[in-house]
């Protein structure tokens, strides 16, 4: 009995631990079927039932897709895989029984969209086609931001690109009868995506944030080191990061940022 407990002890099966989750697929599967080649056509079979049931006219071009892949264009092949992608996004919450965080992951998708909806149609299409860099400079962005914001009805004295965003889609929905106030938004935007102190405050946002040209071969910012016997060069001060231990020294993005380069990237799909 003494042995039989120093073992409860060690598993932690009597310590009071709560055991780590059990993965529960769905429609029946067991996780080992992911990794078997003969289960695979009966998961491929649970998502065409489902796209079926939803989406039947969907479900018939895929399955004509299959059939004679060759007489897709390249384009309608983007645009499929598109079209099917939330389903496949349905299905795989179905899946992997994790529904609830798939909708409130969407839930923060669709909390975001404004930004992007604002980015292309205002930002890109108005404010930087109407103000140009020499126009932007003239600019001063805090007076601009003031008024904005006492505009939105804001007291937090902060310009958060969500709130201009929503602010100005709205704006937009009327045009006619905002015409003083997209003028003033659209200095600011031009201010913020083309000046450097503009860059400087919204340069870790993505409202403001306009594709630029990357040279491939130089991607990472270098310098010459000057003044020593051989070639050689070293990183530019501003990209220099210090690095404690082994952790990396890039945060990455959050999900706006990621958004933002999705968005963007989807501008190749519709230009084929």
């Amino acid at each position: 009995m003494e042995s039989l407990n120093s073992e409860q002890h060690i598993t932690g099966t009597d310590s009071g631990v709560t055991p780590p989750p059990v993965l529960k697929l769905g429609f029946g599967m067991k996780f080992e079927d992911l990794y078997s080649c003969d289960e695979l056509p009966r998961i491929d079979s649970c998502f065409l039932a489902e796209l079926a049931e939803g989406e039947p006219l969907l479900a018939e071009r895929l399955a004509a897709a299959r059939n004679a892949p060759d007489q897709l264009t390249h384009l309608e092949e983007s645009q499929l895989i598109i079209n099917l992608a939330p389903h496949l996004e349905d299905f795989l919450g179905q899946l992997f029984n994790i529904q609830i965080a798939v909708r409130e992951l969407a839930e923060r998708h669709h909390e975001l969209a404004p930004l992007f909806h604002c980015k292309r149609i205002f930002v890109q299409r108005k404010a930087i086609h109407k103000y140009k860099v020499a126009d932007a400079a003239a600019f001063d962005g805090d007076i601009l931001a003031t008024a904005l914001l006492q505009v939105f009805g804001d007291t937090t004295g902060e310009m958060s690109e969500l709130l201009f965003a929503r602010h100005v889609n709205g704006w937009l929905d009327a045009e006619a009868e905002n015409i003083d106030k997209l003028d003033t938004a659209m200095r600011y935007a031009a201010w913020a995506a083309l000046t450097t102190t503009g860059k400087k405050r919204h340069g870790h946002g993505v409202l403001f944030k306009l594709p630029a040209k990357l040279d491939f071969q130089r991607l990472v910012p270098i310098i010459p080191v000057e003044n020593i016997s051989y070639t050689a060069h070293r990183l530019a001060d501003s990209h220099l990061r210090q690095r404690e231990g082994f952790a990396l020294t890039d945060k990455g993005m959050d999900l706006a940022g990621a958004l933002g380069e999705a968005n963007y990237c989807i501008w190749c799909h519709e230009q084929s």
